[in-house]
């Protein structure tokens, strides 16, 4: 059933399912909550209470914002966690594996651990290289006609994103998120959100003191190099602070392509870190 929050005259939607140590799971732009289809309902069966969040622009949440930087988001999930009683784990997808790094970093007392699954974090360098990787330089172009507020674009992006084979519902969440983008505002707000820096939050890199998985697929179009993308967050955070998982085959979206890897390695990280 979907709730809302109101925080600073809109609202967030999202839904609790489940008893037991509170597991927050963000998605990134152009998703709804829906991305963690394939994932809620096993941490909930694991024996967690899982909140699923649409980010402010997306979803059911209100669709018009004035700024959607990660730090605006880390703002909303820290409410959340607060109306609903924490300590989390925080588990973001993309811009928000970065929302999730700032959460951490302004409040620990609410955050036991984070996830990352294929996180944007840190400031990209761009280097003309890159351009020899096809998948990547495919992929780049798809973003660039995203930012400037091509819904084709995006859609296109979306099919680079799932290399190989695409969850059983691709046609449908495909049709869905067509359906979402098409009203007033939200377009407009996924645009906004692939112009955002990630430089807020790879500033906060450092001053993350939870445990952190972050998680990479090989294929993820997004990087030349997914691997080294999470070895350099790894290292940017404490030593000791993070580790790296690589799922290969993956793209850009883990969670909904290779959910049974995906979900392994969160109830490995939960059974460690996750509290009431």
């Amino acid at each position: 059933m979907t709730q809302h929050l109101t925080i600073d005259g809109g609202t967030i939607a999202y839904d609790v399912t489940g008893d037991g140590p509170l597991v927050v799971l963000v998605p990134g732009i152009g998703n709804s909550r829906s991305a963690y289809r394939f994932v809620a309902p096993r941490l909930v069966d694991a024996g967690y209470r899982v909140a699923t969040m649409d980010l402010r622009g997306a979803g059911e949440s209100s669709a018009q914002w004035a700024s959607y930087s990660r730090t605006d988001i880390a703002g909303d999930i820290l409410a959340l966690v607060r109306h609903l009683g924490g300590p989390a784990v925080l588990v973001g997808h993309s811009i928000s594996g970065g929302a999730v790094t700032i959460a951490a970093a302004q409040a620990p007392e609410l955050v036991t651990g984070i996830v990352e699954l294929a996180p944007f974090t840190r400031a990209q360098s761009f280097r003309l290289g890159d351009l020899g990787n096809g998948w990547y330089r495919k992929g780049a172009v798809k973003l660039v006609g995203t930012m400037l507020g091509s819904l084709s674009s995006w859609k296109g992006y979306l099919d680079l994103a799932y290399p190989g084979s695409k969850p059983a519902d691709w046609s449908a969440d495909l049709a869905a998120t067509d359906t979402m983008l098409r009203e007033p505002g939200r377009m407009k707000a996924l645009q906004k959100m692939t112009q955002a820096s990630p430089a807020d939050a790879g500033a906060q890199l450092g001053n993350v003191r939870c445990p952190a998985l972050i998680v990479e697929g090989t294929l993820d179009p997004d990087w030349a190099d997914p691997r080294a993308e999470g070895e350099a967050i790894v290292a940017a955070m404490p030593a000791g602070t993070a580790r790296l998982e690589m799922i290969d085959g993956a793209g850009h979206y883990p969670h909904a392509q290779f959910p049974d890897e995906t979900v392994s390695l969160m109830l490995t990280f939960l059974q460690a870190n996750a509290r009431a």
